[in-house]
């Protein structure tokens, strides 16, 4: 989730410590058990830390209860006798310049039958829901932190365009002072663009009172608020702390709700702040939850400056579902790190069923320096494909829509699946 005030200045970025606290609190903090690379069993098996900070250490209230699974470990002892017997068999195997088919067990053992990969299929990927709502955030959250005026046509074609793509959910403006952001200034302009699309979800930001008056005049039928879990990001972005922010947020949801319009809640720097570092899973949980009970349908957890890995995402997920609902919560991942779709499959098998994207990879975080934006829709939707889940979003059609909007925007598209088909493609047409 991008800034949607005054962006920080150069000296606000994120320090050589900061980045060090963070990853100290990301999984490669933890290391294997003993150091071999007998086929690396010691490491898939289990994990321990070899450093002073604990994996548990920040999150000692969401461990007993909350974690219903745990990682079963061979003895080391087994672990050691199994490496080093694969190691002196590969030296053998290699000293007579061939292949010794018992270094493997697949072929003896019944879990190496073909048979069995279905079930092998389901124990690994029959969690994953078999539908995933998707929000498209590219006309709000990946725009507004353009330098350039995109017009106000070009916004509206771009609804309209990923309206055809078959997406249900598309964040289209926010009300928001022009004075912070200039880009999304046509805000009232855009929404009159769009109001005969039917069937469509439309939601628009409102940071309080009056930008949801704003709104709803302008003839929204959906808001968002945003509240951050960090304390040095709410008041660098919203200009007041948490309690502050909450405070507003309880307006904002009472006139909703006076007016049945389903308010929606995000939470920014759900794994790591800027200026903090790491972000106890425990202040996510708190932020997430209070939007909930304010009357929120559906909550965002944003990792806004995309620091997260599976590792940390695990314990924040885990943190938040103690508290609100699993169907009440959705993703929302910066790729800064190239971790959004490993992020989005490890919220998938925890239960998640809606994900926050940006056709193209649009947006970024001017808090973090090279921060590369969005996780691209295209992206989301070829992998979500790939596993077999259905999103009632036509791929084809949101290449065309990505390669619309870089081309106005004069740069190439931010979707590695957009890139990668578009070279296919070309090297089809010249056969």
């Amino acid at each position: 989730m991008s800034s949607l005030e005054e962006p920080l200045g150069l000296d606000k970025l994120p320090s050589m410590n900061t980045i060090d606290r963070i990853q100290r609190f990301s999984s490669g903090a933890c290391r294997p058990r003993e150091d071999n690379f007998g086929m690396g069993i010691c490491f898939i098996e289990g994990r321990s830390c070899s450093t002073s900070n604990s994996c548990d250490e920040d999150n000692e209230e969401y461990t007993a209860e909350t974690y219903p699974w745990k990682r079963h470990t061979r003895d080391i002892a087994q672990c050691r006798t199994f490496s080093q017997k694969t190691m002196t068999k590969g030296r053998n195997s290699m000293k007579f310049g061939m292949i010794d088919d018992s270094l493997s067990d697949f072929h003896s053992s019944p879990r190496g039958n073909s048979k069995d990969i279905p079930h092998s299929t389901h124990k690994f990927l029959g969690s994953i829901p078999s539908y995933v709502k998707i929000v498209e955030v590219g006309p709000r959250d990946g725009l507004q932190n353009e330098k350039n005026t995109v017009p106000t046509a070009v916004k509206i074609e771009l609804i309209h365009r990923l309206a055809s793509c078959g997406l249900s959910v598309i964040e289209a403006t926010s009300f928001v002072s022009p004075k912070w952001v200039p880009q999304l200034a046509d805000a009232k302009d855009v929404m009159q663009g769009v109001h005969g699309l039917e069937g469509i979800r439309l939601p628009v930001l409102t940071p309080n009172l009056r930008g949801f008056d704003a709104a709803i005049a302008a003839g929204a039928r959906e808001v968002a608020v945003f509240a951050s879990a960090s304390e040095s990001f709410s008041k660098s972005n919203i200009n007041c702390n948490i309690e502050e922010s909450l405070v507003r947020y309880r307006a904002v949801t009472r006139a909703a709700k006076e007016l049945s319009i389903p308010v929606r809640g995000y939470v920014s720097c759900v794994i790591g702040c800027p200026v903090e570092g790491p972000i106890p899973p425990s202040k996510v949980a708190y932020v997430a939850k209070e939007l909930y009970d304010m009357g929120c349908f559906e909550i965002s957890l944003g990792d806004t400056i995309g620091v997260g890995t599976p590792g940390t995402v695990v314990p924040m997920l885990l943190a938040v579902m103690a508290v609100v609902p699993t169907e009440k919560l959705a993703v929302h991942f910066h790729d800064t790190y190239g971790q959004s779709l490993s992020n989005i499959l490890v919220s998938l098998q925890m239960g998640i069923s809606t994900v926050d994207s940006s056709i193209a990879g649009l947006g970024g975080c001017p808090y973090a320096k090279g921060a590369s934006g969005n996780v691209a829709t295209e992206d989301v939707v070829y992998m979500l494909n790939g596993l077999g889940v259905k999103t009632n979003t036509d791929l084809g059609k949101l290449m065309s829509v990505g390669d619309f909007i870089s081309k106005q925007l004069g740069r190439p598209s931010g979707s590695k699946t957009a890139i990668a088909l578009s070279q296919v493609t070309a090297e089809a047409s010249r056969i």
